[in-house]
C-alpha cells in the first residue's frame, strides 16, 4: 500500500499540473502560441539548466560500480535498437516514428525516479539513483536526438538523392545543437573543475556565487512545471482516437514490456551482486513514465508532439500500477 501511495503522489501531480495547462486554454488565459512558445523556452534554457544543476550536483563519481552502470546502458541502447524496427511496424509516419522510439527508452528518470529510488531504499537508493542519471540522462537524450533526426520527416530518400552521410551528419549536428546536451556536457566540465580545485586544495566552488546559483536554481525549478503546463495547454482529447495505435504501443512497452523483462534479467543474472539500492535505482529509470522533456523535443525538431505529449499523459496515468508491482515482488523476493 505504502508504494502505490507513493508511486500516486508521485506521478498524479504530473497529470494534475497538465489539467491545470488544458484548463487555462480551455478559458482563454493560455493560448496555443504561448504554450509552444514555453516549450521552446524550456528546451532552450530551463531545461539545460537543470540538467546541468543534476549533473554537477554528484559529489563523487570514484565509487560508481561500473558493472552496474553498463548493464542499465546496455537495456536502454537494446530498448533503442529492438525498437527501431517495431515502431517502423506500427506506424509509417516518420514524425510519429521517432517520437514512439524516444517512449520506448526514455523515462521520467529525473523527475520521479530519484525520489522513488529514496523512497525504495532510502539515502543510499538516491545516492546510487543520482550518480547512475549522470550516465543515463546522457544516454537518453543522445539517443532522443538520434530518434528523432533517423526518422525526420524529409522527403523520400531516393528522390533527395541523400545517402547515409547526410544522415549521419544530421544526427551528428542535432546532437552537438542539442542545448540538453550542452547542459549535461558543462556538468561534467564544471565537476573536472571542481576535482581540480580539490586537488589544489581551493576552497571555491560554483555555489559560493550566491546571486548566479540561486538564479540558475530558479530557472531549473521552472523546467518541469512550466513543460507540463505548456502540455496540457497543447492537449486535444480530439486526436486520442486518431493516435490511438501509437498511444497504446508507447504506454504498453514504456510500462509494462520494458521494465518487467529487463528487471527479470538482471534478477536472474545480478541477483547476488546488485544490492538494494541499485535495484531501486533501476526500478527508477525502467518503470517511470516518458520523460516530460520529450515533449519540447519533439517540437523544436520537427516530431508529433501531440503524440509526444499523449504518451506522457497515458504513461503517467499508469506508471504507478508497474512500480507498485514491482516494488512489492522486490519486498516479497527479500530484494528490498
Amino acid at each position: 500500500m505504502e508504494a502505490i501511495l507513493f508511486a500516486l503522489n508521485a506521478t498524479m501531480p504530473i497529470v494534475f499540473t497538465v489539467a491545470v495547462g488544458y484548463v487555462l486554454k480551455m478559458v482563454g488565459i493560455m493560448s496555443l502560441d504561448f504554450a509552444k512558445m514555453a516549450n521552446k523556452l524550456v528546451f532552450k534554457i530551463f531545461l539545460p539548466v537543470m540538467l546541468f544543476m543534476n549533473v554537477y550536483s554528484i559529489t563523487d563519481i570514484s565509487t560508481v560500480d561500473f558493472d552496474y552502470v553498463i548493464y542499465t546502458s546496455t537495456v536502454i541502447i537494446a530498448i533503442f535498437c529492438l525498437g527501431i524496427p517495431a515502431v517502423m511496424l506500427i506506424t509509417k509516419k516518420g514524425e510519429k516514428r521517432g517520437v514512439l522510439l524516444q517512449a520506448f527508452f526514455r523515462s521520467n528518470n529525473a523527475l520521479i525516479g530519484i525520489p522513488l529510488a529514496e523512497m525504495l531504499f532510502g539515502t543510499e537508493g538516491i545516492i546510487v539513483a543520482t550518480v547512475l542519471t549522470a550516465f543515463i540522462i546522457p544516454l537518453f537524450n543522445i539517443f532522443g536526438v538520434i530518434s528523432l533526426c533517423i526518422f525526420k520527416k524529409d522527403g523520400d530518400d531516393a528522390e533527395n538523392g541523400k545517402g547515409s552521410a547526410f544522415y549521419t551528419k544530421r544526427i551528428l549536428l542535432g546532437i552537438a545543437k542539442n542545448p540538453l546536451i550542452w547542459g549535461i556536457t558543462l556538468g561534467f566540465v564544471a565537476i573536472g573543475i571542481r576535482v581540480v580545485f580539490v586537488s589544489a586544495n581551493i576552497a571555491f566552488r560554483l555555489s559560493d556565487v550566491t546571486m548566479l546559483w540561486t538564479t540558475m536554481k530558479h530557472l531549473s525549478g521552472l523546467a518541469t512545471p512550466l513543460a507540463l503546463i505548456a502540455l496540457g495547454g497543447q492537449f486535444e482529447f480530439s486526436v486520442i482516437k486518431e493516435l490511438r495505435r501509437e498511444i497504446a504501443a508507447g504506454t504498453l512497452v514504456r510500462v509494462l514490456i520494458a521494465p518487467l523483462v529487463s528487471l527479470s534479467i538482471a534478477l536472474l543474472i545480478f541477483r547476488d551482486s546488485f544490492n538494494g539500492a541499485k535495484f531501486a535505482a533501476m526500478v527508477a529509470v525502467l518503470c517511470t513514465p516518458v520523460a516530460v522533456s520529450s515533449v519540447p523535443m519533439a517540437q523544436e525538431m520537427g516530431g508529433d508532439s501531440k503524440l509526444a505529449g499523449q504518451l506522457v499523459v497515458f504513461t503517467t496515468l499508469f506508471s504507478p500500477l508497474i512500480i507498485f508491482g514491482v516494488s512489492f515482488t522486490l519486498k516479497l523476493l527479500g530484494i528490498f
